[in-house]
């Protein structure tokens, strides 16, 4: 039988150790009608050639090699060589939770720097050990606000990204946290301040508001600040594309800053696993969730780390803590901490303006929907054809197209979210330009198309 030893003498011997005559005797207890009478259907094995060479195939039949213009909180960007050379040390890939701080000072070092970076980064005082990703780091933000106010109810802006606010509105239903949202102006594609004055009240705990926005507008913060502070309530800035914060000042005048680091040397990965983040003013640093590294110094005088705050259910009484997240993803913000490492200051701000010059390079070639000042996405309108229909055509061209925006914007049926990094070559932008000038290509019918040369 296949799952017993080999040799006659080894079979016995396991026999005997469990005071058994045969294997029959051994599954004696189980149900005849559960006991599978065959050998297991499992395909002979195969060589390590063999299976790399299956994975090579796999991979061959994904969008390998094409261009990519879609953003919309997940980017390409690229990933030095070194961020996997250093996570891939067994001391960080292999290591557990840092509980005991005698042995786990480098993973303790890396979230400390961590931490400290995404302070520097953010304008704020304090940052966490990092949460899963973005979206789930939005509402455990909102739920930050709630218990540091004792006010209820939650304003989120149309403009933050729509998967987040699924995500916070599936937090709030059992948390008897009511949740509402405020508009955009159609114009701008900034948020509508009116609209926000409007419905706040002061029963509001928070304003959550995202820059650059999902349509990747830089957003009115500021102006934000003043309407939330005025009520009493605090400001949420949430952010998917960090690479915007090597330009753009940082949000300051917020009370809690939430994001995703998956821009920082994060591979896409088929959405995931990403690093989100929550950084706080210092008043606020006990409503944090997750975990908080902290410098001290040991018996000898030594500089050395350890976990100051946890105020999770694992470290305290649980109606006492503030959130049941148990993973500090300490790996992957590992990436970004090498990441930032890597680039420095100046080499983000680089960075960012390349990625700023890209996008606006194609925006000129195109016709953004919105007045506002953007970063390296826009939204742009179709004419008189389809987004899915268009980007069926990129395909054939083998290039990845934007983001159909009537999914989760109604009202932008006809509009396309596009992206613009580093990675944008001209002669794709160009490609991509020729494409959508209806001139072109006048039939753009989804129906009328022949099926695109990617692999199903």
């Amino acid at each position: 039988m296949r799952y017993l030893p080999k040799s006659d003498s080894e079979r016995r011997q396991m026999l005997d150790a469990c005071g058994v005559s045969s294997p029959e005797e051994l599954f004696a207890h189980l149900p005849e009608a559960v006991r599978l009478k065959r050998p297991l259907a499992l395909a002979p094995g195969i060589s390590e050639y063999e299976i790399v060479q299956y994975f090579r195939d796999r991979a061959a039949e994904n969008a390998n090699g094409y261009a990519s213009f879609l953003g919309a909180g997940v980017y390409n960007h690229f990933r030095p060589v070194l961020v996997d050379t250093v996570v891939s040390r067994g001391e960080f890939l292999t290591s557990y939770t840092p509980y005991q701080a005698e042995i786990a000072q480098g993973t303790l070092t890396t979230i400390f720097e961590f931490q400290t970076m995404i302070c520097q980064l953010t304008g704020m005082d304090v940052a966490n050990a990092s949460m899963y990703d973005g979206s789930t780091a939005v509402p455990e933000a909102a739920m930050m606000a709630v218990r540091a106010t004792g006010k209820g109810r939650v304003l989120i802006a149309k403009s933050v990204h729509p998967e987040y606010r699924e995500v916070l509105r599936t937090y709030a239903k059992n948390q008897g946290m009511p949740v509402e949202e405020f508009g955009y102006v159609p114009e701008a594609g900034t948020i509508d301040l009116e609209d926000l004055d409007r419905k706040i009240d002061d029963f509001t705990a928070a304003v959550i508001v995202q820059s650059p926005n999902f349509f990747g507008i830089v957003d009115q913060v500021r102006a934000a600040a003043e309407i939330a502070h005025q009520r009493g309530a605090l400001l949420v800035v949430m952010f998917t594309e960090a690479v915007s914060l090597g330009i753009l000042a940082p949000p300051a005048e917020a009370d809690i800053v939430a994001g995703e680091l998956q821009s920082f040397a994060i591979s896409p990965c088929y959405g995931g696993p990403f690093a989100g983040i929550i950084a706080t003013k210092e008043k606020l640093i006990r409503q944090m969730p997750g975990r908080l590294v902290g410098q001290t110094t040991d018996s000898r005088g030594n500089r050395a780390f350890c976990l100051t705050l946890s105020t999770r259910e694992q470290h305290i009484r649980r109606e006492k803590a503030t959130s049941n997240i148990c993973t500090n993803q300490a790996l992957i913000a590992l990436m970004a901490t090498v990441f930032m490492t890597v680039y420095g200051k100046q080499g983000l701000r680089e960075l960012a303006e390349q990625n700023l010059a890209k996008a606006h390079y194609l925006a000129g070639k195109l016709k953004p929907r919105f007045c506002g000042k953007f970063f390296n996405e826009f939204v742009v309108r179709m004419e008189g054809f389809s987004p899915e229909a268009q980007n069926n055509i990129l395909r054939r061209k083998r290039i990845i197209g934007g983001l159909p925006l009537g999914r989760f914007y109604p009202e932008l049926a006809d509009s396309m979210l596009l992206c613009a990094t580093e990675m944008s070559r001209r002669s794709d932008m160009d490609t991509l330009a020729e494409v959508f000038d209806p001139r072109n290509t006048p039939s753009r019918r989804v129906d009328n198309l022949p099926n695109p040369e990617v692999p199903a």
